[in-house]
């Protein structure tokens, strides 16, 4: 049975409005509804300063919403709004560090202040990159099983709401377990336990959001899914530096970020914004990885640099941060990345495997070097 929006907001008709004056829909205070795959995304709009005591008004358009004939789940987000001209709010005085902690797993691995935000995790970072296309996500995953390799236990959250790879990438198909409340059983592969929107949506469905509901969704997967215990949490970035980077850096005590790019000059002028943007929101640029560097001929066996090279270890030279690595412009990469076969999992003794592992054995230490300072203060981000 097909629904519609008017099904919808037919429904939420019935779900009276704040103080239980009128309903949410006439009052305004319902977004644009998306209908995917049976199930129905919107975002409630309410004053910022009721935003906490209203949440039982999103939980009762949730359960409105589900029990519509067809419809096989919903996610409501609240959003809070300012009256225009008023002040931001006042920031908070940052609470008081933490002592460092080990992650939990073998001795010496990285440490972290994750468990405060996320339980169970240990540690969280960032692939990120400055624009599309440079090959963030296939460098994500492999960093992963890297990581993994090392003994620790990883998990990777998608947070490219727009185009999630992971799920073509790790060669995972079907949909995540609910479990008891709102929580979500990752998915899983290669030992990897995995949440993305891909999971959620068809694959060639567009995802028409604003902001909030952005960053509502990755709440919710971040924080909804029964993850378990984790020593990292690798989370696959949209490129650039919009809602959904502000977003984790806001609200998810990242221990740091890898930026990924092409060693063309174009790459990295946008590389330098999010370097950047992850500077001044407090989180530690763990190194930057200089992919498609180089070209090997399988015919002749030259080398060639078709989009330059250099650039990003020269760029991380200048500016004081680690030089992660080069991963080279490989049809091998490109096969396994596509057919949901990672080299690091499907080929870990070879050549492309071996470029990944050093990566992610300098990441590691990275981390562990970093995790000396103790914990930092989590940034107070205020949208004007």
């Amino acid at each position: 049975m097909s629904v519609t929006k008017e099904d919808v907001l037919a429904k939420l008709r019935s779900v009276k409005g704040p103080d239980l004056e009128g309903n949410i829909v006439d009052l305004g205070l319902v977004s644009e509804i998306f209908i995917a795959d049976a199930k129905v995304y919107f975002s409630l709009t309410v004053p910022a300063a009721r935003a906490q005591e209203l949440e039982p008004l999103r939980e009762a358009a949730e359960r409105a919403t589900k029990t519509i004939p067809g419809v096989n789940g919903a996610m409501v987000a609240l959003t809070a709004s300012r009256e225009p001209g008023s002040a931001p709010a006042p920031s908070r005085q940052p609470p008081p560090k933490p002592a460092p902690s080990h992650a939990h797993g073998q001795p010496g691995q990285p440490q972290g202040r994750a468990k405060t935000g996320v339980p169970g995790i240990s540690t969280i970072i960032a692939v990120a990159s400055g624009k599309g296309g440079v090959g963030k996500s296939t460098t994500a995953v492999n960093l992963a099983l890297g990581l993994q390799a090392t003994g620790l236990k990883v998990g990777v959250l998608d947070a490219d709401i727009y185009g999630p790879s992971m799920p073509r990438l790790l060669g995972i198909s079907g949909r995540p377990e609910q479990l008891e409340g709102r929580m979500l059983k990752p998915m899983e592969n290669y030992g990897l336990k995995v949440m993305s929107m891909g999971f959620l949506v068809e694959e060639d469905t567009p995802m028409i959001w604003r902001g909030p509901m952005v960053m509502s969704a990755l709440n919710q997967m971040l924080r909804e899914v029964a993850w378990g215990e984790l020593d990292v949490l690798v989370v696959d970035m949209p490129p650039g530096t919009g809602d959904a980077q502000l977003t984790m850096a806001q609200n998810v005590p990242l221990a740091g970020a890898v930026i990924v790019s092409t060693p063309q000059d174009l790459a990295l002028i946008d590389a330098r914004k999010g370097l950047n943007m992850f500077n001044k929101v407090n989180v530690p640029v763990l190194g930057i990885v200089e992919n498609m560097s180089y070209f090997v001929c399988p015919d002749c066996g030259g080398q060639h640099d078709i989009f330059g090279h250099g650039g990003a270890r020269d760029e991380a030279t200048r500016i004081g941060v680690p030089f992660l690595g080069e991963v080279p412009l490989a049809m091998p990469i490109r096969e396994t990345s596509d057919a949901g076969l990672p080299v690091v999992a499907t080929a870990p003794d070879g050549p492309h495997a071996k470029v990944y592992l050093e990566i992610a054995a300098r990441v590691r230490a990275r981390l562990e070097e970093l995790s000396g300072d103790g914990a930092r203060t989590m940034p107070e981000i205020v949208f004007e």
